[in-house]
């Protein structure tokens, strides 16, 4: 079995993803983990502190993953781009709550709540943003797209976009937002 730190954090982290950080209370946690309290705060000195440690691992992990997408040189610039909005919709889109982005999940939830955590996440998009510039970049570069004059510019724009298909499609309960942003994806990044 895994140490007991990190069962703590994947039990922690199926139930954030179904419930949301705050609806998930330490009580729950810990008997749905099956560890004492004394287990929890040896590891974690607040239940921020866990939230933290969390979203870290999270980070890492989302940031390791992106090798498939953002980071495979066997893919043109715009292929990178464009493959990591299909798996983006695939996670998003689809029923279980594991896959989905826990930035998207939990963003709104926890930036009033933590400064640190907050920070966690907007660490983690700043990452992801300045991978999708690279690969707009690269999409100048090997001539799979038009060059764009300010890619980090149009890199936000793009994940902003992702974002706001995502509540959508939350709140809509069907994959009709991620499609629209696929094609208004698709029209950004302009084939050369």
């Amino acid at each position: 079995m895994t140490d007991a730190r990190t069962h703590i954090l994947d039990t922690g982290r199926r139930l954030v993803a179904q419930r949301g950080y705050t609806a998930v209370g330490l009580g729950q946690l810990l008997a749905e983990a099956e560890v004492p309290k004394g287990s929890f705060y040896h590891y974690f000195t607040s239940k921020e502190g866990y939230g933290c440690a969390l979203l870290d691992r999270y980070v890492r992990d989302y940031e390791a993953n992106l090798a498939a997408t953002l980071d495979n040189g066997q893919l043109s610039g715009r292929d990178r781009v464009l493959d990591y909005f299909a798996d983006w919709q695939g996670r998003q889109g689809g029923d279980d709550a594991q896959q989905k982005c826990l930035i998207v999940k939990l963003a709104a939830e926890v930036a009033d709540l933590s400064p640190d955590m907050r920070a966690i996440l907007q660490q983690g998009v700043q990452g992801i943003i300045a991978k999708l510039s690279d690969a707009l970049v690269q999409a100048g570069r090997d001539e799979s797209m038009v060059a764009v004059d300010d890619p980090e510019a149009l890199a936000t724009t793009l994940y902003q976009l992702w974002l706001g298909a995502s509540l959508m499609a939350h709140l809509s309960q069907d994959n009709a937002p991620f499609h629209h942003a696929m094609a208004q994806s698709r029209t950004l990044l302009r084939q050369s």
